[in-house]
């Protein structure tokens, strides 16, 4: 039976257009899609927008548009940065969706049928940006840790989710990793989090019109965190098509930022044992990125848009880049000034050199996959060093494996000099098909992390003819 591996990122906010920021997040995920693909594993790939909720409605009404033709013109410029980015998506979902909105709407009835929702009124302090309600103890100087800005304190009737209830099962799951959260202290922080009185969740507002009606009650909808949690089962069929939803539930992994920890790891898998279904296996939560040193914020101009900066440097680059300077997982900063470096020093001199010089040679005589030779245990050590990475989610260090090998390769063509063997030679014939078989070994690691440059350097080899340098210098 063929392996399932349903992948997630989150849906994003549509109050903005896309940034380097949401591109981190959506080429990482792509990479372990199309690695996942390679090993003929059934892949399901989400991703897509949240649409719903006061800071959208608000962000309409600055431009003097509806909150519907607001969300469709982001909405298409996240589809259009992801065509850009090669993101090789198996759905794009929008909160605003049909079906969506049905699945929502079965889900919350889910909990009133089990009895785990409750009406109240509720009075706390709430952080519009982040669009939940924060503990005074949680602020710094006042202000939201996130945003910097004095939360609001708000006061209105909402129902409640009976969290309390479920914070239990769902830390034994966490610490039997029954529910992995990596890295480590996010696990760590997960568990302190629940030791905490995080007290009931509401899960609706009463005076935010943009968003999807509660079944029950026409004049509360649903609080905007639930709605998009439940993008992860309405998308493959929950409340309309269970035979895919059962084929693909539950995620073999969530893909998040720290910022939405507590509402991956806590809130959501107890929404979900609360309705009897399984938790996500896997949740792992990558670092913020920074441009050079500051936070992104459009209010800072340090926004950098993805598709200008692939245009200018190449898709690919921008690709690697983020996954091999960064290490996932931890904060990290990206600049352009690295990136240009980069480009030179690992692509242009490192991979594309190589490949030049070998498709050089290998030009001058007829090449035979070489199954075994002196590379060969680097080969097969890239291969291994490479893979327990990968499933590791450790991109950087995935792809140092690769550039080691790249350098193993280097080394060899120094110490044999086939510019100074007779081309006619079987000693000529044997070094350069035992390169030609690395560098394909090479182009086949690199797919998922620079998927045009692996097919540029798979058809040179297959038609056995140098086409034009792959990257060339900035």
């Amino acid at each position: 039976m063929t392996k399932k591996f349903y992948l997630t990122t989150p849906v994003y906010y549509t109050n903005r257009a896309p940034h380097v920021g949401t591109a981190y997040t959506n080429v990482a995920a792509d990479v372990l899609a199309r690695y996942h693909r390679q090993k003929d594993e059934k892949v399901f790939f989400l991703t897509g927008t949240d649409e719903h909720g006061e800071k959208i409605a608000q962000a309409a009404k600055e431009v003097d548009k509806l909150p519907r033709e607001f969300v469709d013109k982001i909405s298409d410029e996240f589809k259009k940065t992801w065509s850009v980015l090669n993101i090789s998506y198996d759905k794009f979902i929008r909160t605003t969706d049909k079906e969506h909105e049905e699945g929502v709407r079965k889900f919350i009835f889910q909990l009133k049928e089990k009895g785990v929702i409750y009406q109240d009124k509720y009075q706390a302090l709430y952080c519009p940006n982040c669009e939940d309600f924060v503990q005074k103890k949680d602020l710094i100087d006042g202000k939201c840790p996130y945003h910097g800005k004095e939360p609001e304190l708000v006061s209105e009737t909402n129902y409640f989710f009976k969290l309390d209830k479920f914070l239990g099962p769902v830390k034994e799951l966490i610490e039997k990793d029954e529910i992995e959260i990596r890295p480590g202290e996010r696990k760590r922080e997960v568990l302190s989090m629940i030791n905490q009185d995080l007290g009931n969740l509401s899960i609706s507002r009463e005076k935010v019109s943009w968003g999807i009606s509660l079944p029950f009650d026409e004049k509360q909808t649903v609080y905007v965190w639930v709605d998009a949690l439940l993008n992860y089962i309405t998308a493959i069929g929950y409340g309309k098509d269970e035979s895919n939803f059962n084929q693909y539930w539950p995620a073999d992994l969530h893909l998040i930022g720290k910022d939405i920890l507590k509402f991956h790891a806590i809130y959501w898998p107890a929404l979900l044992l609360a309705t009897g279904l399984k938790p996500p296996k896997k949740i792992f939560i990558h670092g913020f990125l920074t441009i050079n040193g500051q936070k992104i914020s459009k209010s800072l101009g340090n926004t950098i848009d993805p598709i200008e900066l692939s245009e200018k440097y190449g898709v690919d680059t921008v690709r690697y880049f983020l996954l091999r300077e960064i290490s996932f997982g931890q904060d990290g900063d990206f600049s352009i000034k690295r990136l240009g470096e980069r480009h030179n020093a690992d692509l242009a001199n490192g991979l594309g050199n190589l490949v030049s010089r070998v498709l050089t040679l290998s030009e001058r005589i007829k090449p035979e996959e070489k199954t075994r030779g002196e590379l060969t245990p680097k080969i097969d050590k890239a291969k291994k060093d490479y893979q327990k990475a990968i499933e590791g989610i450790k991109f950087s260090e995935a792809l140092e494996a690769a550039w080691r090998l790249i350098g193993d390769c280097d080394n060899f063509v120094e110490k044999n000099k086939p510019w100074k063997l007779d081309k006619d030679s079987e000693q000529f014939k044997d070094v350069v098909s035992e390169l030609l078989t690395a560098v394909k070994e090479i182009a086949l690691l690199l797919k998922p992390f620079m998927p045009e440059t692996a097919e540029k350097i798979l058809k040179q080899i297959k038609e056995n003819k140098k086409a034009e340098a792959l990257f060339p210098r900035l």
